[in-house]
């Protein structure tokens, strides 16, 4: 049908052209793809990237599409693009949106693979690489937008297995030229395979979640693009039949407006927040302020003396799943408001090898924990774009300190430089890669416009 929400969508992947690409767009969403494979590189190097590579192993198919960090193994395109999305969530280090979700993951493992499977006088250009990916990010975006429960932190699915599912078979479809027709089927296919419980947050099953939205976005894709079809509603909001609307108790879609001169992508307005540490997007405001009430701390007593500390109040918004008093896991240790300020206040900082067993079991961060008391301020809602975190010392004294982070740096409100976005790719694809093949990425990404073949990538 016409004139619907769906077939607005549909025909906005099949028509958007790169002449809608703004320079902002351009260079915010090569950040991502930077960042995402930085990501999904030193993800490789984890137990539960190793798992989900070992199981895909078992299957023989076309072998075509390349895995992160494992030179020489190639994996059919849904299982590469499943692979490598775990890699990029494995640490939870990935990129963060506003809506809440985890765009670029969702989105980039897909297109490396479909750019690897196409025949050699078909493969995409750079360009349409970088647009493929856009018009994954904007569903995705658009689709959040619909509601305002995606504003705030989820409590019953997690956002990228489904705004993530559609956002990958958009950007699919994008990239492999689809028909207006078999866009809109396209999104409908994936909003069957859509959907994951954040009850499996904080454990090794929480990376699966991006790793099948890629996967089953390709997959969606690829059964539109042989002639599957699905409900050509399936965004529009039906009374008594529930399309995307079944994932929200409210939702409100709107059309799309034809992909003309002057549209305006989401991107545009809505910068990203990068991570400095891999953990729950919530943790870095507790992290920054105990980074702050430990430098107040230290100038108070000389240094850090965790025995004239009686109590260790966290200040912090309402989320079951990130509020952990006692982790004893890494995964369970990156959703812990507790664990991460005790660790920033115990090292002064949160990198790679907080989370290893050995520093969650550390007695002195435990005594740490022993002292932690939560509150939940009613000003301090769970928003990622409202929230804020507060730490304070109450100390045997007598005498309080305390650090309160509003902003951490690397939220959309205060990206991280490019010095800072450099850094961090080239620590984190070192743990895989030589220097010189770290250095070819940032270049090949910087110029991805001029690439003639982006299955260089």
């Amino acid at each position: 049908p016409e004139d619907t929400v769906t077939s607005s969508f549909a025909s906005f992947i099949h028509a958007a052209g790169p002449q809608l690409l703004s320079q902002t767009v351009r260079q915010r969403s090569k950040r991502m793809i930077l960042d995402s494979i930085g990501v999904g590189l030193v993800g490789s190097t984890t137990r539960v990237f190793d798992i989900a590579l070992r199981y895909c192993r078992l299957y023989s198919s076309v072998a075509v599409s390349s895995v992160y960090g494992k030179p020489g193994v190639k994996l059919s395109p849904t299982l590469a693009a499943f692979t490598n999305g775990v890699a990029t969530h494995s640490m939870d280090f990935d990129d963060t949106w506003h809506p809440a979700t985890h765009p670029s993951g969702a989105v980039l493992p897909a297109l490396l693979a479909a750019s690897q499977m196409l025949p050699p006088n078909t493969k995409p250009t750079g360009l349409d690489f970088l647009l493929a990916f856009n018009v994954g990010l904007e569903v995705q975006g658009r689709l959040m937008h619909f509601s305002t429960e995606a504003h705030d932190i989820p409590k019953r699915f997690h956002p990228p297995s489904v705004v993530g599912t559609l956002g990958s078979a958009a950007a699919t479809a994008k990239l492999l030229s689809l028909s207006s027709a078999q866009c809109c089927h396209a999104l409908g296919i994936a909003a069957s395979l859509a959907g994951a419980p954040m009850a499996n947050a904080a454990t090794q099953a929480k990376p699966l979640h991006v790793g099948n939205a890629t996967r089953l976005g390709l997959e969606a894709a690829l059964l539109a693009a042989r002639g599957m079809e699905a409900n050509p509603l399936i965004l529009d909001d039906i009374p008594g039949c529930s399309g995307f609307g079944a994932f929200y108790s409210v939702y409100q879609p709107k059309a799309l407006s034809a992909p003309g001169q002057r549209h305006e992508f989401l991107l545009e307005k809505q910068d990203i927040a990068f991570k400095r540490f891999p953990a729950h997007l919530g943790m870095h405001w507790v992290v920054d302020a105990a980074l702050s009430v430990r430098n107040l701390f230290v100038n108070y007593a000389g240094s850090f003396r965790p025995s004239l500390i009686r109590t260790i109040v966290l200040r912090i918004p309402v989320s079951k799943y990130i509020n952990r008093p006692f982790p004893s896991s890494e995964h369970q240790a990156r959703h812990s408001f507790q664990f991460n300020a005790c660790a920033a206040l115990l090292d002064g900082e949160v990198g790679l090898g907080s989370f290893s067993e050995g520093s969650i079991q550390r007695p002195e961060l435990r005594e740490l924990l022993d002292k932690v008391v939560v509150e939940h301020p009613e000003d301090n809602v769970a928003n990622f774009d409202k929230m804020y975190g507060e730490v304070a010392l109450l100390l045997h004294s007598g005498d309080a300190l305390t650090g309160k982070c509003d902003t951490f740096y690397g939220h959309w409100r205060k990206p991280l430089s490019k010095e800072s976005l450099l850094k961090k790719f080239r620590s984190n694809a070192s743990h895989v890669l030589p220097e010189e093949k770290v250095e070819a990425i940032i270049a090949l990404v910087d110029n991805l416009e001029s690439l003639s073949d982006s299955s260089q990538l």
